[in-house]
């Protein structure tokens, strides 16, 4: 009789929950293959599973880390990766349910969806916590990142938690959440180095609650303090062993930031805004302007969330390098905030309002779903599939030579190496030469950044001096297998 009183008390945030799983798993299958990033990440779990303390691209393959000269900060230090996301991968290998490993990100991303819920009734009422879990549960950025083995999803689940905890413990001054506070905000660090960026936000939020300092008096922020040191020590140490400095690790994550395809526009996000948040981005400024209209941002449920909201985008448009997922951390103040703006909108026909909102959200979700299927479920995928296939037949200890190292170790195993820079035939035979195992030089067109000028001399190369081992059929000309007479 409990149980069904559970359920009966809960059954819409059970319907929300049970459809944020259902949509994230289905966007696991909307590519076929991984990003290089996810493989990085499978790699360094699946690594780590046999040496737990070394963290580092010293195992038979590389992910790509231009130091600029800089020695600490190349290979095969992996220090500008946050750590947590490899290490939970990890168990999965460890325990043998790597075939589960999909799921991972889905599962966490419906648990952000719960502690949203939980999160909007503990800041406003009912109403809004279910309106900001269903929101949740269908913006399509989120949506589609919780479909991959990336670090967003899986930091924005801690932050939430950060947040969940931060006001628990100091506005509603439960002792022990005022102690995981600093423990979660340090989770979500190592999940994702731009969780940093929330640091200010409780600062500000202390002081324009107080007007003075006195939340410094309060032993337990000490303590919440100390925790979070506590958990990013072996982080530190890490730091101090590979990098000779305790922040090293964060440092080498800064330096990454810059590496990447060089400076985006500021003006990046806003151009995307739509296509990242749908109907819920348009709300969202609506909220924005009834906020400030009503000065209903002197209210600290308000003020949080805004904090958060315009600090991390700050932060983020400040960076150089810029992705559509670097925003999702952002996702959760928006949400509340827009389920706040309905809750408040008093007007007739309410419902019709939440439907057409709905209907919207599914369509971008079904568009989005399409558009990126359309994208790679092609050839250059279909015959970087066969590739991994006919590497997997291949036997014994070997190791591969392609622009694609941390895809093809994670698809084969076995060791790999990037191209030379310099191609031609005696680098090429310099590799074959030292590396002591047979060697197979692979090109696939999927994920390729050669111009056609280079990987047609890198043809011709293959074609005079080793044996073809397998040609894709769908394009034989841009996905193959080379291997010496």
């Amino acid at each position: 009789m409990g149980f069904q009183k559970i359920i009966k008390e809960n059954k819409w945030i059970i319907v929300i929950l049970l459809i944020a799983l259902l949509v994230r798993v289905l966007f696991i299958f909307v590519m076929p293959v991984k990003f290089w990033d996810e493989t990085v990440y499978a790699n360094l779990g699946r690594d780590l599973s046999h040496n737990f303390f070394n963290y580092s691209f010293s195992h038979g393959w590389s992910d790509f880390i231009p130091s600029h000269g800089e020695l600490f900060y190349a290979w095969p230090n992996a220090g500008f990766r946050a750590p947590l996301l490899p290490y939970l991968i990890s168990f999965f290998y460890l325990f043998g349910i790597g075939f589960f490993l999909d799921f991972l990100i889905p599962i966490i991303g419906v648990l952000s969806v719960f502690l949203i819920y939980i999160l909007g009734k503990k800041l406003f009422n009912e109403n809004v916590a279910l309106l900001s879990a269903a929101f949740l549960a269908f913006i399509p950025l989120h949506v589609f990142y919780s479909g991959r083995l990336l670090t967003e999803i899986l930091a924005t689940f801690f932050i939430l938690l950060t947040f969940l905890s931060f006001w628990k413990g100091y506005e509603e001054g439960q002792v022990k959440y005022k102690i995981l506070f600093g423990l979660a905000l340090a989770i979500s660090i190592l999940a994702r180095y731009t969780s940093l960026w929330i640091i200010p936000v409780f600062l500000f939020y202390f002081l324009m609650r107080d007007k003075s300092l006195k939340f410094l008096k309060d032993k337990y922020l000490w303590y919440s303090i100390s925790v979070f040191f506590l958990a990013l020590l072996p982080w530190f140490i890490y730091g101090f062993l590979t990098y000779e400095n305790i922040f090293g690790a964060f440092i080498h994550g800064f330096k990454a930031s810059t590496y990447w395809r060089g400076a985006i526009s500021w003006t990046f996000y806003l151009s995307n805004w739509l296509s990242m948040f749908s109907i819920l981005g348009i709300i969202f400024i609506a909220s924005l302007f009834y906020i400030f209209y009503k000065k209903e941002y002197i209210k600290k449920q308000i003020y949080l969330p805004l904090l958060w909201f315009f600090l991390f985008l700050i932060f983020a448009i400040y960076m150089p390098y810029k992705e559509d997922r670097f925003l999702i951390p952002l996702i959760p103040p928006m949400m509340i905030l827009c389920a706040y703006f309905f809750d408040r909108w008093k007007i007739k026909f309410k419902r019709v309002i939440y439907a057409l909102v709905f209907i919207t959200l599914l369509f971008s979700l079904v568009l989005n779903f399409y558009i990126t299927a359309t994208v790679y479920y092609n050839t250059n995928t279909a015959c970087f599939e066969k590739i991994g296939a006919e590497l997997n037949k291949l036997p014994g200890d070997f190791l591969i030579i392609s622009e694609n190292p941390s895809l093809f170790r994670y698809v084969s195993g076995h060791e790999n190496a990037y191209y030379p820079d310099t191609l031609n035939e005696e680098t090429s035979r310099e590799i074959v030469n030292s590396a002591g195992k047979p060697v197979y030089f692979v090109f696939t067109k999927f994920n390729s950044g050669f111009e056609t000028e280079k990987w047609q001399n890198l043809k011709k190369i293959m074609e005079k001096d080793y044996s073809l081992v397998y040609e894709c059929s769908d394009d034989k000309e841009v996905n193959w297998i080379y291997s010496i007479h």
